[in-house]
């Protein structure tokens, strides 16, 4: 892969609503409007090379917005699903889900394993939908499975380490997003990936997810191949590296 190309790139799909709002449209017309969006960066990541894509599609918070535009996009997310999956399989394209799923309808949670399973030896792209995730839920529940592995005796405190740590996250196996989009003008996290994007470059776009084109990742890829990733290193010794 190109060096300046992302390996894992991850998307906070922000502005839906404000798209549809700023049109004269009821809200869920701009979520509807969001799925096309998702089709065309997915597209970008197979002809860039992109390994990973991982799209903030529903935060735990979002429960608390209005309860008919919540069931509106459970019930987008499973036409979603029964609609592309095919493509996405004939595609080699894996899907996953990082996702607290208790809260979720049985139907909806049947058919995000039944999709994992269908793709999960597609190698071209993993497409990683975030789904009812939080950041702080994430580093909670990892917390949780560590504490209960030292009270039983399989494991000591002084072994716990940044990669075992990592291994216990929903996202476990999946390289650290090297990319960060935010749409819609927000400039903020919004509590996602908060361990995970420790290094992460973040992109900021006044464009709100729907007119989110081919065109907009094209410059925030462009935007990424000019940063310097240190790593708390100095460009000398980046320098110095590369040259060996």
């Amino acid at each position: 892969m190109n060096q300046n190309i992302p390996h894992h790139v991850a998307i906070v799909m922000d502005g839906n609503g404000r798209w549809a709002e700023r049109r004269g449209l009821p809200r869920i017309e701009g979520h509807r409007a969001g799925v096309e969006a998702v089709k065309g960066v997915v597209q970008c990541c197979l002809e860039k090379g992109i390994s990973v894509l991982s799209l903030f599609a529903f935060s735990s918070e979002n429960w608390q917005r209005p309860e008919m535009e919540v069931e509106f996009l459970m019930q987008l997310f499973i036409n979603a699903l029964e609609g592309e999956v095919d493509s996405l399989d004939e595609q080699c394209i894996a899907l996953r889900f990082t996702s607290e799923r208790s809260k979720l309808s049985t139907p909806l949670q049947a058919q995000m394993e039944a999709a994992e399973t269908r793709t999960s030896n597609n190698q071209k792209l993993i497409l990683n939908i975030a789904v009812n995730y939080s950041g702080k839920w994430d580093i909670l529940q990892s917390v949780k499975k560590i504490a209960r592995q030292i009270a039983e005796g399989e494991m000591k405190e002084e072994d716990l380490t940044e990669s075992l740590f990592d291994n216990t996250l929903a996202t476990s196996g999946l390289r650290d997003p090297d990319l960060l989009i935010r749409t819609s003008g927000e400039q903020r996290i919004s509590n996602f990936f908060l361990w995970q994007i420790a290094y992460t470059e973040l992109y900021f776009t006044d464009t709100h997810w729907p007119d989110f084109s081919s065109q907009s990742f094209e410059d925030a890829l462009e935007s990424y191949c000019h940063r310097e990733r240190r790593f708390g290193q100095t460009s000398t010794q980046l320098l110095e590296k590369n040259h060996v």
